[in-house]
Order: structure tokens, then sequence, then C-alpha cells
């Protein structure tokens, strides 16, 4: 099991700059970076585009709950067995997969224990260390940033964190499709009238890390589906015979469901 968060900032001794402080409203990369960010936040918000997030969302939208679980565990059976759940399994593996269009096509779905390698590894660890958790897809960018705008102090802090993918020596990969994703949400929270930066008069709001991410999906957004069909890992999908779960990911806003963590699992609020 990864260490808790408070143990493994304690090794890494990151300071005040790496956490992004004081900026209220954070961006980073990977379990590393969410270790980092993360304390101390008020919300924590994971990005995992293709598809852990999305996959997420498709559920919601369809009433489930998600229960997020680490990637190729063993005892992934006996623990979706024991909450009474369905287990998704590898994409390649027929049924229930982490595939957006898979759970999508699915006749009924209610609960659901769902391995990933970056964003359930990720939330897994999360959730048991800040006091809010939501998934955020590019499907409900919009509507999880007007939850966040509505529900938290305007002091709030939101720790956004960018899952990215693996290399082959298990070192983190970047995906832009992540920052996309973060980028839009963050661009939510703005619109929705979340203080930025203004340094005349001391108070600070966005850290360049999450402006930068804004930038990106603003670039981005024009031709969102051709973006994500293009970066390495939607091409990794559509060669491999996916293009559909590249499709539901780029549905920009289509769904008004918030994934946020409450009792042990993704709920919609």
């Amino acid at each position: 099991m990864n260490a808790p968060i408070s143990h493994t900032l304690h090794e890494h001794s990151a300071g005040a700059v790496h956490r992004q402080l004081p900026y209220t409203v954070r961006f980073e990369w990977g379990l590393d970076g969410a270790r980092t960010v993360a304390p101390g936040a008020d919300l924590a918000v994971v990005v995992d585009i293709l598809s852990f997030t999305t996959c997420v969302s498709v559920a919601i939208d369809r009433g489930a709950e998600v229960i997020p679980y680490p990637w190729k565990d063993p005892g992934a059976e006996d623990f979706a067995a024991h909450h009474s759940a369905q287990l998704a399994g590898p994409r390649n593996g027929g049924g229930l997969s982490l595939s957006p269009a898979s759970l999508r096509a699915a006749e009924s779905l209610d609960r659901l224990v769902l391995p990933s390698p970056n964003g359930s590894a990720i939330c897994h660890e999360l959730s048991a260390e800040v006091p809010l958790l939501a998934a955020v897809s590019l499907r409900n960018a919009a509507a999880t940033a007007d939850w966040a705008v509505s529900q938290l102090p305007e002091d709030a802090v939101i720790a956004v964190i960018a899952a990215g993918e693996r290399w082959p020596d298990g070192s983190l990969r970047p995906g832009v499709e992540d920052q996309i994703g973060a980028g839009a949400f963050i661009a939510g929270l703005l619109a929705g009238g979340k203080g930025g930066y203004e340094p005349e008069d001391g108070s600070h709001g966005y850290a360049p890390e999450a402006v930068a991410a804004m930038a990106v999906f603003d670039a981005a957004e024009p031709r969102l589906r051709e973006m994500l069909h293009g970066c390495s890992s939607g091409r990794e999908l559509s060669g491999e015979g996916y293009a559909d779960d590249v499709n539901i990911a780029a549905e920009l806003d289509d769904s008004s469901a918030v994934a946020i963590w409450a009792d042990g699992a993704f709920r919609r609020r």
C-alpha cells in the first residue's frame, strides 16, 4: 500500500515552493505531485481523461457508485464481492472495463470497483487524506467547477492533479489530455468567480502551473476531439480499437453530474 501523504511529504522535504504555497488553486502531476500539493487542501481534484475519470463520469451519469482500487491488485475480486459490487477488468477482457464505452453499453450498473494504474491509484490514496475529493473529466469539468465555487469558501484551497501515464520503466509520462482536462476545470473556477492573483493587494489565487493548464485548455478547446485523438494516449487507444473511448472523453460539459467521494465511493452530487 502507498505511504500516507503526510509521511511521504516529510520524506520528500517539499518546501512551500513545491507545495505551491500560498496559492489557493494548485496544479501538479501524478501521485508524487498529489502528495506534495494536496496536504492542507480543502478539495483535491483528480483528472485522468483516458480513461479513469471519464469512466467515473459515465458511471455516475447512470446512477452508479464507483470505488477506485489499485491496479492489478490480486485482492480485487474479493474486495468487489465484499462490497457487493461489479468489478471492471482490463479493456481486452470483455464486459465491464476501464473503457467508458463498456460502461455506457452495460445493461445494468449499480456499484462498480474500478481499478486503474494512474487516476484510481491517486484517488485511492487521496480519499483518506483530504476532506473532499472529486473525479473530473472533460464531461463534467464545468459542473464540478460550479459546484466547488458554490459550496466552498472563497479562500478554499483546491489542489488539481493530472494523473498522467507511465513510461515502460514506471516513471511518470505527462499526458497532454490530462492537462487539457485540468485546465478545463480550472478555467471553470475562474469563470465561476473564484478569485485570481492580484499581486498589488497581496492576495494569492492561481499558481502559475494552474494558469498554464488553463492556457493549454484554451488552445485545445476549438479542436478538442482532434487534439484528443491526435495525442499519444489517444492514438494508442484508437490503434487498439478503442476510438469510441476517445470520443466519449471529448464530450465537453455533456454531464452535470459531479462525482464526489463520500462513504467509500464516488457518488453523484
